[in-house]
């Protein structure tokens, strides 16, 4: 079997797998992304929300920094990958707006935005006149909303094509193929082998496969990653010139008690999402997804009746037990996580990219990644959060 050879293998070629090689491939590190459909999954699905204070959730303390850090470097990470590719990077800074139906889910909005305020972070109170003042087409039974100006979103499907553009610009070999297995001598990870056969071998891998994460063969039981797929279908809406812009802002609703986002892009298309089911590998579009969406939608927003159905998909969330990402060290010398990112992989693009590169190439993971290392879900995994650290890749 013909093998080749590079300095670092990332598996996956989703925005993770795309920014991290963009990252070290700009530093002069030979990089192979491997992957049969590259952007083409779980990040072409998503609604691009960049949300860290519109879906905190009570507990989430340690993650609620991370997303801060990476809702913060976006606009530069933005501008330069559309320094460099020439292409749009997708950001649009608009702020978020989360909105109630009815008076229970105004309380409910309420208490959240307490919480919100407790962490320091910066939120406002609308009554339903204020909130409709801002998007005149939401329903005239919106009774509250709570207005984050530091919430925005990212049209993904832009950013994954920059993504894949800047790779090809700093040398980024992709080969379109799935990885079968990680190679092992003894505790060592020394390359991976390709669905022909061929072999890679790499000093270090990184492993951004996101909900296909734990099906990697190589890796010992014990090892392998608590990621599994949480179904998301999504609809992508076309809104009539007449009535642009349906939404000044990303509007995240509670209608009833139930949860919908309805995200509008700058070409008049709104995203509208997302359901959650517990269906493993299911990706079919179901008709009970695609009714709910619309309910739920329309409640809020009544024009949704007069815009064109475009698109309905379903994507594969990678969820873990607590909801956070895996980031660094796996246990196996040489082989590092990038995975786990449930519903915040657009959100975390930025600062993912930059953890693992730093890791790869100083032999050390930062403190803001230490909450998030794979260990704290093993037996006797670091109570204390205290980093890791791997062989280096050098330059």
């Amino acid at each position: 079997m013909p093998e080749e050879a590079s300095d670092v293998v990332v598996i996956g070629a989703g925005l993770i797998g795309l920014s991290v090689a963009w990252r070290l491939a700009a530093d002069g590190i030979q990089v192979t992304v491997c992957d049969p459909t590259p952007g083409t999954q779980t990040s072409s699905v998503a609604a691009g929300m960049l949300a860290p204070v519109t879906e905190v959730e009570y507990g989430e303390d340690a993650l609620l920094a991370l997303n801060l850090a990476s809702v913060a470097a976006w606009p530069g990470f933005a501008a330069e990958l559309e320094a460099l590719t020439g292409l749009p990077a997708g950001l649009n800074r608009t702020g978020t707006l989360s909105v109630a139906y009815d008076v229970d889910d105004a309380a409910a909005i309420r208490r959240l935005a307490e919480y919100q305020r407790r962490l320091g972070l910066e939120v406002e109170e609308l009554t339903g006149r204020e909130t409709r003042k801002r998007e005149p087409l939401l329903a005239a039974g919106v009774t509250a909303g709570v207005w984050v100006a530091g919430d925005h979103s990212v049209d993904n499907r832009q950013t994954v094509a920059a993504l894949l553009r800047a790779t090809e610009l700093v040398g980024v070999r992709l080969i379109r193929q799935r990885v079968t297995r990680i190679l092992t001598t003894g505790t060592t990870a020394t390359g991976v082998q390709l669905e022909s056969g061929d072999t890679i071998t790499a000093p270090q891998i990184v492993a951004a496969a996101g909900p296909w994460s734990a099906q990697l063969e190589g890796i010992p039981q014990e090892l392998l990653p608590p990621v599994r797929p949480l179904k998301g279908e999504i609809l992508r809406l076309r809104v009539p010139e007449a009535y642009r812009p349906a939404l000044h802002h990303t509007v995240r609703a509670t209608a009833r008690g139930f949860a919908v986002y309805l995200v509008p892009r700058p070409g008049g298309e709104l995203v509208v999402g997302a359901t959650t089911s517990e269906l493993g590998y299911d990706t079919r579009v179901l008709a009970g997804g695609v009714f709910s969406l619309l309910r739920d939608a329309r409640m809020i927003l009544p024009i949704t009746d007069e815009l064109e159905l475009v698109e309905s998909v379903a994507g594969l969330r990678p969820a873990t037990p607590d909801n956070a990402p895996i980031l660094g060290p796996s246990g196996i010398d040489g082989l590092l996580w990038a995975t786990g990112h449930y519903r915040n992989g657009v959100l975390l693009t930025p600062i993912t990219a930059q953890v693992i590169a730093e890791t790869v190439q100083t032999g050390a993971v930062p403190e803001l990644a230490a909450p998030f290392l794979a260990s704290r879900f093993s037996e006797h995994g670091q109570a204390d959060g205290s980093a890791e650290t791997v062989p280096k890749v050098a330059r």
